[in-house]
């Protein structure tokens, strides 16, 4: 339809109400030649590779998708529906999900209304509108997300909500393939069949974010290597973001040629002649277990959402240019032309889906709704603390342990003392004799067994299927331990150093550590992260090596983070983290301070007071407990972590003999969730509070420390901050001037004196 074949009272609507309007118009009017109608199992269409029940299904879909678009902008509007991305002109990738299975995992496009709608046919009795319909209206009902958020959802169809979709989901669609790939080789049971393969839909602006161009890599690398990887990516390619245009020609000219990620295109616009494209790609990805790119032509109208007033922007004829390719048209033309509807029934079977989802919206509506901030947060951070000790505490096989340490007598529990890096080592093979479903990965950690030796042996004792090495990519190692835990593994990620995990640290906050809350505790991303960081290197690092922004894990919801600063502790604290990931399902981070792993000594050299032996198998650390140095001891109590800890302790003799004070040291040990109740006791009977935080003096633990005591009721208490500066960590001896040390510690106690 040009812009003069539209009727001057139809350019004041809105471009939904021109979108409905069209269709009905377009049926009306249409005087094409109509065909003896086929029978089911025979192609609608000469020549197609869809079958006539299954383009009646497939039309059924894309209208429950296109009518649950134009209820949202409907009741919007009066406060019923919150949600108005929508799906119209992405109705063909309903195709995607007919031909997938509802066990293949899929990480879907905000667009993905006809994807849904054609997926819940894979299970009797369930309802797509309704769901749907709750789901906009940010019903506590909701199954998807339990009216958190708008998300396309749902446990028994394997769609595992996304909170983003600007390709930040393509790294842990990835990690599903691998994993569904990987459970063989260490004899892991599945929870979907052997030859799944994971969907994972995309808009074509989005493939040129970093995130995305990370998974695309990493698949072909994996390709290139053989190792299988059975993903589907589907670029749903509009032509547009929001408001940017992508190149005509972009999008084929980007893929259509690269190695180790096999090309497909389907005309997503047109069922008839589509499906068989899409048929071939699904095919091939589930066949060849290689990644598979299927560019899948699609357009968009109505506009990216509710509030993109396209008409402001873009000119008219482009408009009605764009709106001439609805899919819905094609479709239209397609169930005429067939036999398989008349006009009649064509436009009843619309109207009675216009008011099957009104009708349901209406219904939504009246359904509760969130109203506590309990209700809101319930998924966020389950914990059940005695199942988690129960969990802890329980040893691995005697045997195992055995086979793994190379010999009775070399059990670390009856070996003399060691320190960090030596007994965070035993806790990891122990872990790994208790879990066999446990991976570990990451840069160097196999061979090499990491920068600093910590995972030496691992490999050996539990070989590459279980230990292996990645591409450098900080992105993609996070997207393996997500896809992995998707699978029912437990995933140990090394992030080499701190700084690295800037560089991917939305694979946590927006994805892993959000799934839970997302998916109204359906889904969800068990795994230990461990985290070599901190500062305190002497001869080498600088800021990439020795980075103190421990701001930006404190901020992440949900998240858990451990940092010992001593061997025993190390073990006992890993025992508990990886219960909280197996029990409660939590995403956990097991930050490592580099200085201290090889550290022996502490007050002189040679006195081995930073050695400890190897605790019992039966014992672990409950989450938030601390530790005291000095019980009783109240007149200044210092808090501190890490490094902080050795620290405190000799600055604590010092201070002693200074001042004649008794000095107590408690190490935080948690840094998320910090124990408010556990400080507030600590500093219930201190006559001065000392906080050493080695984080910046901006943003660190410092802050939470103080703030816990404050609102107990001590913020009378004389005390004093000892942090970092606000700067980047510079290289060699300059790196000391920035970082607190035993001096700042015993010069603060001088003030408070």
């Amino acid at each position: 339809m040009t812009a003069k074949a539209i009727p001057a009272r139809m350019k004041g609507l809105n471009r939904a109400e021109i979108c409905d309007q069209n269709f009905v118009e377009f049926v009306k009017e249409w005087e094409g030649q109509v065909r003896d109608a086929p029978a089911q199992a025979e192609p609608v269409l000469p020549g197609s590779a869809l079958d006539a029940r299954g383009f009646v299904e497939l039309l059924e879909s894309q209208l429950v998708s296109r009518h649950l678009d134009l209820m949202a902008r409907v009741l919007r509007v009066q406060n019923k529906v919150f949600y108005t991305i929508g799906s119209s002109g992405h109705e063909g990738n309903a195709m995607v999900a007919r031909a997938t299975r509802h066990t293949d995992p899929a990480f879907l496009h905000y667009r993905s209304g006809g994807f849904m709608a054609e997926r819940f046919r894979k299970l009797p009795g369930m309802d797509p509108v309704m769901d749907s319909a709750l789901s906009f209206a940010a019903s506590a009902e909701d199954p998807a997300s339990g009216g958190r958020h708008k998300v396309w959802g749902s446990k028994p169809l394997w769609v595992l909500p996304q909170t983003s979709t600007i390709a930040s989901h393509l790294p842990k669609a990835l990690g599903t393939a691998v994993a569904i790939e990987q459970a063989r080789r260490i004899g892991h049971a599945l929870p979907i069949p052997e030859d799944s393969i994971a969907i994972c839909s995309f808009g074509d602006a989005s493939s040129n974010h970093a995130t995305a161009q990370t998974a695309f890599n990493a698949a072909a690398w994996t390709a290139y290597q053989k190792l299988p990887a059975p993903v589907l990516f589907v670029c749903e390619d509009n032509g547009i973001g929001i408001s940017v245009k992508t190149p005509d020609g972009w999008i084929g000219r980007n893929f259509r040629d690269r190695a180790d990620l096999d090309y497909f295109h389907a005309d997503g616009l047109d069922l008839a002649a589509g499906y068989g494209q899409v048929q071939a790609a699904v095919q091939h990805c589930r066949r060849t277990r290689r990644p598979t790119f299927l560019h899948l032509r699609t357009t968009r109208i109505m506009g990216h959402a509710g509030t993109d007033f396209e008409i402001e922007w873009r000119p008219l004829e482009e408009l009605c240019a764009v709106e001439a390719t609805d899919p819905l048209l094609r479709s239209a033309a397609v169930a005429l032309a067939s036999g398989l509807y008349t006009k009649e029934s064509l436009l009843a079977l619309y109207e009675a889906m216009r008011k099957r989802c009104f009708a349901a919206a209406e219904d939504a509506d009246s359904r509760p709704r969130i109203t506590t901030l309990e209700h809101v947060m319930a998924p966020l951070a389950p914990y059940t603390p005695d199942a988690v000790a129960a969990e802890a505490t329980r040893t691995a096989p005697h045997e195992r342990r055995v086979a793994a340490f190379g010999s009775e007598d070399k059990l670390p529990e009856k070996l003399p003392p060691r320190h960090l890096a030596i007994q965070i080592n035993n806790a990891l093979h122990d872990l790994f004799c208790k879990y066999p479903e446990t991976l570990l990965f990451g840069e160097d950690v196999a061979q090499k067994g990491g920068v600093y030796t910590v995972t030496k042996g691992l490999q050996k004792a539990f070989k590459g299927s279980r230990v292996f090495n990645t591409l450098l990519d900080e992105t993609m190692i996070l997207g393996l331990a997500q896809g992995y835990a998707n699978m029912g593994m437990l995933p140990l990620p090394e992030i080499q150093y701190l700084a690295y995990f800037h560089n991917a640290c939305d694979q946590i906050r927006g994805e892993a550590a959000s799934l839970q809350f997302f998916s109204n505790d359906q889904y969800r991303n068990p795994m230990v992260v461990r985290v070599a960081g901190l500062g305190y290197q002497r001869g080498f690092g600088g800021h990439f090596h020795n980075d103190n922004s421990i701001t930006a894990l404190r901020d992440i919801p949900g998240l858990v983070v451990g940092c010992p600063s001593r061997g025993d502790d190390a073990a006992t604290m890993l025992r508990t983290l990886a219960a909280l990931a197996k029990v409660d399902g939590r995403v956990t981070m097991f930050l490592e301070p580099i200085a201290l792993y090889m550290t022996k000594d502490l007050h002189e050299a040679g006195d081995g007071q930073w050695l400890f032996p190897y605790p019992p198998q039966d014992e672990a650390m409950t989450l938030g407990e601390g530790r005291v140095y000095g019980e009783g001891a109240d007149d200044l109590v210092i808090f501190t972590y890490g490094n902080g800890v050795p620290m405190s302790l000799r600055a604590a003799r010092t201070i002693e003999r200074k001042h004649g004070w008794k000095v107590r040291v408690v190490d935080l040990r948690w840094l998320v969730p910090l124990n408010d109740a556990f400080i507030a006791e600590q500093a219930k009977t201190a006559k001065r509070i000392l906080v050493v935080d080695e984080g910046r003096h901006a943003a660190g633990v410092g802050e939470g420390v103080i703030t816990a005591i404050a609102e107990a009721g001590y913020r009378a208490r004389p005390f004093q901050r000892v942090v970092g500066a606000d700067t980047y960590t510079p290289l060699a001896g300059a790196a000391f001037l920035v970082l607190p040390g035993d001096e700042d510690i015993v010069a603060a106690a001088d003030r408070l004196a």
